[in-house]
């Protein structure tokens, strides 16, 4: 008998997925970017434009464990003694306080420090992979791809902070890996809201040249 086959009302087209094979994607939600008094807050930016997601977020989350699907989070982070965190990357954008900088939750973006750990609200559980990358993408310096290939995962649904940078990185490398993926548009947010815009309009453009959009609605609907 083959497995059953999910539909979701896309852009720009039916996203179609085998719940076995895919895998939800949640980026970055962490306390340095997404609490105040974190990393995200030093760079002068408004963290409370990330926590309104976090209610939408959890739905599917729910959802999606109650489906038995994969779950994969990530966190952006480094080591003490910032080796894997180059020269040009601490020094841009001239924040008040720097990478592996001493903040209100511990040392800036370093492993295992407070701020660095994903929020309350979507805690891993047992089971669930947590990665942790040096960069803006998922799978630079990680050991994902092996990880989603280990368990025959082809598909990929996105949700996590921020648009522009750290989940649009994360679907374009999973492009060039071959994994369909799509962007649950009111699941990701931007300190910039038109960043935000232009990136979705990105991702669907040219017949999903990147992957596809949707609300979190749609998903849930499929699920249920």
């Amino acid at each position: 008998m083959s497995a059953p086959i999910t539909t979701i009302n896309a852009t720009p087209f039916l996203f179609a997925f085998e719940l076995k094979k895919t895998a939800l994607v949640i980026i970055d939600m962490q306390r340095d970017f997404v609490e105040p008094g974190g990393f995200g807050e030093t760079l002068g930016n408004d963290v409370s434009l990330l926590t309104a997601i976090i209610p939408a977020c959890q739905r599917v989350l729910a959802a999606w464990r109650d489906g038995g699907g994969l779950v994969v989070h990530t966190r952006e982070s480094h080591k003490p003694d910032l080796s894997d965190c180059p020269p040009a990357k601490r020094e841009r954008g001239n924040p008040r306080l720097r990478i592996g900088d001493e903040g209100p939750m511990g040392r800036i973006l370093v492993a295992g420090e407070p701020g660095n750990q994903i929020i309350a609200e979507l805690a891993p559980i047992p089971g669930e992979i947590v990665i942790d990358k040096p960069g803006k993408g998922m799978f630079y310096g990680t050991d994902l791809q092996d990880q989603l290939q280990a368990r025959g995962i082809s598909h990929l649904i996105f949700m996590g902070v921020t648009t522009e940078v750290c989940v649009q990185t994360s679907m374009r490398e999973a492009n060039d890996r071959g994994y369909d993926g799509l962007l649950l548009t009111d699941c990701t947010e931007s300190y910039f809201p038109e960043f935000k815009a232009a990136t979705i309009a990105m991702v669907h453009a040219q017949g999903a040249i990147v992957g596809w959009t949707a609300s979190s609605a749609e998903i849930l609907d499929a699920l249920s």
